[in-house]
């Protein structure tokens, strides 16, 4: 297998059992089963041991298995930060909630930010290939856009006089001139994406009404990665695996993960 050090060190979510903690642990003790988040710049997350940060780091709730908590750190963390991002409310006092556009939602970050947005009582509009459609509908997205279609390329709703009060933006091939014209008078843009265009947009239209923001990735932390655990636990939150691959095939893993078309998430497993 051929896996170099810098792919090693980019993956950072990791699930299991702790075998050993340090004396200054207090919250967690051997024999959890946990999730954790492990250093950005440091990775080191193929591996059959690593050592994780208590502060980054939650016990998975009974029935969750560490398949389908793996995947939640980077891109459960930041599709609920792009929701809290527009002010979306987990906790029923949201009202009625906005008119939300998401794109590739079928990928990692979008298959959970459709359900959060659910979650948070929003109407969403989602866009994917025709293949991953009906997976994106199961998710609760309200109405599914065939991005290879002029109407999904197009970002357009079937209510044609409709626009979006906000778009998640995950995808890499999605540029503000394309999302511009189905923003409301007030419509933003959430880019989660490091798209050269984008950035210049986002200087540019910093004090317009309708207006693009780049979202820095992966600072929330513990508590939040609790919360989404908890909707896993009680079934309101799912991780949707495109698949578990072995330690052996590790590097075939990362490099259909990094390909942009996996359908959520690619697991390995030790």
């Amino acid at each position: 297998m051929k896996l170099d050090r810098s792919t090693n060190s980019k993956v950072t979510d990791v699930a299991g059992e702790i075998v050993e903690a340090g004396s200054a642990v207090h919250e967690l003790k051997v024999g959890d089963k946990v999730l954790s988040k492990l250093n950005f710049w440091k990775g080191g997350g193929l591996a059959e041991y690593v050592a994780a940060p208590e502060s980054l780091t939650v016990v998975r709730p009974a029935g969750v298995s560490a398949v389908d908590a793996a995947g939640l750190p980077v891109a459960g963390l930041t599709a609920l930060k792009a929701l809290m991002s527009i002010g979306t409310k987990f906790d029923g006092t949201g009202g009625t909630g906005a008119n939300v556009l998401i794109t590739a939602a079928s990928g990692g970050v979008g298959t959970y930010a459709v359900q959060l947005a659910k979650l948070g009582n929003h109407r969403v509009t989602a866009t994917c290939g025709a293949r991953n459609m009906d997976l994106v509908r199961s998710l609760g997205a309200d109405e599914v856009l065939d991005y290879n279609t002029p109407q999904g390329a197009a970002l357009t709703s079937s209510a044609s006089d409709e626009k979006y009060d906000y778009i998640i933006n995950t995808a890499m091939n999605v540029n503000w001139s394309a999302m511009k014209p189905t923003l409301s008078s007030r419509g933003r843009v959430v880019d989660i994406t490091p798209n050269p265009g984008n950035y210049v947009a986002a200087m540019l239209t910093m004090f317009a009404r309708k207006k693009i923001t780049m979202m820095a990735l992966m600072s929330l932390g513990k508590e939040e990665m609790r919360f989404l655990m908890e909707l896993v636990g009680e079934g309101k939150l799912r991780t949707v695996v495109d698949s578990r691959c072995p330690f052996e095939k590790a590097a075939e893993a990362w490099e259909k993960s990094m390909g942009g078309h996996a359908t959520g998430k690619v697991i390995v497993e030790m």
